[in-house]
């Protein structure tokens, strides 16, 4: 068999390869050391560090290739290094938090140290060649939290080897006939946590090039491992999922974090096997080492037997690698001495490079605002104060951005009743650094490319005299089956959307017609599906990831909070996976059916473009809209709305929605509702009703929750009715609070009212089951009708009488 070719090839070390190895795992020691001063001498904030990891991580790094993935966590600064995807001056300026890519280029300092990410855009927001780099994937802190994507990213290189018509110019940049690899690291205890071992079970059933490496240190911070994991053995607790005569799975390898020559082997066969046939493996690297305990804000000496300390030295990785040396007489005591004391002078200029430039980025606005300040203080009849607040700046030991801004804000306060040119210089200088640091530490939440989707040109649907009325499912089936057709980066996955064509017939008959891996059932896994979508947008791909019902969010909820949302941002733009989230949600039955979170949405996802079409027509355009950007996105379909009629649009291909741009739906005079999705059709209704007593009702569709009205259009609505209710499926205080504030707050329009603006939502609980549930539930016609007339009442009494 292939397999046990691969299994009997042994990797040849050549001297020159060792002695490198050598020279870089002592590197990365020392700068680990290096972490933890820094943090205790007040110039960094955190620090956690790889140090014991290194032998295992050079294994890794050698069994990479151009083109491949490394999904990795908290401690791999020796991959990212051994690569060459980061130099040690970048790894300190990181940990310093320097908020300028020209010396943190994976996240410019957003992130704590240790957290990589290979830029992928240019500065225009095009993708780069992949296929060319050594990928690190941005890192996330949440523990596990870098896995789903992980499935994602080998799942890719599967659809680049067995869909023909991803070959050529599409796959250019992103593939070489799905030969890459993705490589995914986490420390032993974090296997205990949901999300990996969901991966480990979508691995095995998908088949696809994932290497899983396990750092296995003994402790999960101070619990050790047999409160963490069966058997206190990843290995020996997943060694069911072992491939075997039986078809698919893992292969399963152990290894020690201290023999070289043992990883170097390990790592290039699960490699091969990964690379050649799309086997998954898991490796155990067991008797890791943590020199310095979990991380600088804690000692290990506190949870740590006297045994277990003195395991730590004998069994120290890179003391291990340098007697295995010795002993196979590959280098001397004096080449290796001669080597260890380069790795101290590295590691040292290399933070003290680091430092001078993040110190120096800053002086030159600290200078700025001192000079400004001292002219104030002898202009100013508070010059004694001014002078004061100066010579504080001055004396900072490590001054910082936020502590000239706040020097400045304070001087500007002595001087609230004077002005002079030195007050004016003062308030420019502080309006051009409010701008620097917004571009420093705001900026890239989401596409600030020419593709983003807030710069699609909108196109509104025509209809022909003889438009036929269809159900909306076979709106969005007709559109679904364009854009598969035209687009061949387009790929849909989730709970029985292939056999079957989803739960409401949205995608019938279109697996027959696209094939199995383009529209593909999954099981009942949502984090892995959302990773599968993640990991694959980030590799060109445009797949659409359905949620079977919205209630389901929550269980994929972290990694889209987590990693997706704010993927564009912590990588300040270097970075990207434009996937879009197929759901649906809002009124059908019962507690998991009905469900509207969308304040737990609008507060986690900031970064990921909310979209709540009232109709399938407008959920098609505003896919359309989104296939075109580069943005995430989640589409909320009515879930009532599947069978109820509608217009087919003669140029439904055509249709571009576009995003934070409400729409009139009827106009009115009276009073403006602002509402979304399944409300507009109850909202609606009402209206027709309060028109028969005399109330003229306006009503807004906002369309999209992120971004909202960004022309401030359901202002101009208020100024023509001066009142204003906002209505909608959540509970109290969720997305009607977060619209009120958005139009009251962000667009002043409290200046136009002349009523007490209102929210309608839900009940503070889920809906109860049955159509009593619905009504009593969540808000009817009713409840729009009592609330829009109680406010024309308290306006006018005799003409519009109390009625209960």
């Amino acid at each position: 068999m292939l397999e046990n070719e691969l299994l009997s090839e042994t990797i040849v070390l050549k001297k020159e390869s060792v002695i490198e190895d050598y020279r870089l795992a002592r590197i990365s020691r020392e700068c680990s050391l290096l972490v933890r001063k820094e943090v205790f001498t007040g110039r960094a904030k955190f620090g956690i560090y790889g140090d014991g990891k290194e032998l295992a991580q050079i294994a890794l790094a050698r069994a990479m290739k151009a083109g491949d993935f490394i999904s990795g966590y908290y401690r791999d600064q020796t991959i990212v290094a051994a690569v060459g995807d980061m130099t040690w001056q970048q790894y300190f300026a990181q940990l310093y938090g320097h908020p300028d890519k020209k010396f943190d280029p994976h996240t410019g300092g957003r992130t704590m140290n240790n957290h990589h990410a290979t830029q992928w855009l240019d500065k225009n927001g095009d993708w780069l060649n992949q296929t060319e780099l050594f990928n690190s994937v941005a890192g996330v802190s949440s523990t596990a939290g870098q896995m789903p994507r992980a499935v994602g990213l080998a799942y890719a290189s599967k659809l680049y080897r067995e869909l023909p018509e991803l070959q050529g110019d599409i796959a250019q940049k992103f593939s070489n006939k799905g030969n890459e690899v993705c490589f995914a690291t986490i420390g032993d205890a974090s296997t205990s946590e949901g999300m990996f071992l969901e991966c480990i079970n979508a691995a095995g059933v998908l088949q696809i090039p994932l290497v899983l490496a396990v750092w296995d240190d003994g402790y999960g911070i101070s619990v050790p491992s047999e409160y963490q994991t069966t058997k206190s053995s990843i290995s020996k607790a997943l060694a069911g999922y072992q491939r075997n005569e039986d078809g698919a799975g893992l292969e399963i390898f152990t290894a020690k974090a201290w023999d070289y020559a043992g990883l170097m082997d390990t790592f290039q066969k699960a490699a091969s096997f990964a690379r050649k046939y799309h086997i998954p493996s898991l490796i155990h690297v067991e008797e890791v080492t943590q020199q310095q305990g979990h991380s600088a804000s804690g000692s290990h000496e506190r949870y740590k037997s006297a045994e277990r300390l003195q395991f730590e030295i004998d069994f120290d990785c890179n003391i291990r690698f340098r007697q295995w040396i010795l002993e196979s007489e590959i280098a001397t005591e004096q080449e290796l001495k001669a080597i260890d004391e380069e790795a101290v002078k590295i590691a040292k200029q290399s933070q003290k490079d680091a430092w001078k430039d993040y110190i120096d980025a800053i002086k030159p606005e600290r200078e700025d605002a001192l000079s400004l300040m001292y002219q104030a203080a002898s202009e100013s009849q508070n010059g004694t104060q001014i002078k004061a607040i100066a010579d504080e700046l001055r004396k900072a030991v490590h001054p910082i951005y936020r502590e000239n801004v706040i020097a400045v804000k304070k001087v500007l306060r002595q001087l609230r009743f004077e002005n002079f040119p030195a007050k004016q210089g003062l308030l420019q200088w502080l309006q051009q650094a409010e701008k620097a640091n917004y571009g420093r530490f705001n900026s890239h939440q989401v596409s600030e490319s020419e593709w983003s989707p807030l710069k699609v040109h909108p196109v509104a649907p025509s209809y022909s005299d003889q438009a036929q009325m269809i159900d909306g499912r076979e709106i969005l089936n007709r559109n679904f089956d364009h854009l598969l057709a035209t687009d061949p980066r387009i790929f849909i996955i989730g709970e029985d959307v292939g056999r079957i064509g989803d739960v409401n017939q949205t995608l019938a008959g279109l697996q027959d017609k696209h094939g199995e891996l383009r529209l593909t059932d999954t099981g009942i896994r949502e984090m892995t599906i959302v990773g599968q979508g993640i990991g694959a947008a980030m590799r060109g791909l445009r797949p659409i990831i359905e949620i079977q019902y919205l209630d389901y969010i929550f269980y994929p909820f972290a990694t889209l909070s987590d990693d997706l949302a704010c993927l564009h941002y912590r990588t300040v733009g270097g970075q990207k996976a434009p996937m879009i989230v197929r759901t649906r949600g809002h009124r059908l039955e019962g507690i998991w059916h009905s469900g509207s979170p969308m304040g737990v949405l609008l507060n986690g996802l900031r970064g990921v473009h909310l979209c709540v079409p009232r109709n399938m027509t407008q959920a098609a355009g505003m896919y359309n809209t989104l296939i075109d950007g580069d943005d995430p996105a989640i589409v909320i379909e009515c879930l009532n709305g599947y069978r109820l009629k509608e217009k087919f649009p003669e140029n439904l291909f055509e249709m571009r929605v576009p995003l934070g741009v409400p729409e009139v739906i009827r106009e009115g005079s009276d009073i403006t509702i602002v509402t979304y999705g399944s409300m507009c059709r109850i909202v609606q209704d009402a209206a027709r009703q309060l028109q028969e007593v005399g109330i003229s009702v306006e009503i807004v569709d906002v369309q999209t929750l992120l971004p909202f009205d960004i022309s401030h259009k359901i202002v101009e609505s208020i100024k023509k009715t001066n009142r204003v209710v906002f209505a909608d499926e959540d509970m109290p205080g969720g997305a009607s609070a977060y619209m009120m504030q958005q139009v009251l707050d962000n667009q002043n329009a409290y200046r136009w009212l002349d009523s007490k603006p209102v929210c309608i939502a839900a009940q503070p609980h889920r809906p109860a089951y049955s159509s009593d549930g619905d009504y009593f539930s969540k808000p009817n016609i009713d409840t729009v009708f009592d609330t829009v007339y109680e406010i024309m009442s308290e306006v006018n009494p005799n003409e519009y009488p109390r009625l209960y």
